[in-house]
């Protein structure tokens, strides 16, 4: 199978990619704010645990919301 480019993408596939970037990348911010606005003890775990975490999207973020805070 060849590797498509950009340019062999739809425009709906195209817009689809920059809605997906878009949402992780807002997600990740907003984690990354609430995570930086809370205290030690408001977080389950070391904070910088979660801060690595956030690099495995969107698993990361999510995890972090669902799971992360106290």
């Amino acid at each position: 199978m060849a590797k498509r480019t950009w340019s062999d993408l739809s425009t709906t596939q195209k817009r689809a990619v920059v809605v997906g970037g878009t949402l992780e990348a807002a997600m990740t911010l907003a984690a990354l704010r609430d995570l930086a606005s809370r205290r030690s003890d408001e977080v389950r775990g070391p904070k910088a645990a979660w801060m690595l975490s956030f690099v495995v999207q969107p698993l990361g973020p999510i995890a972090y919301f669902a799971a992360g805070r106290r």
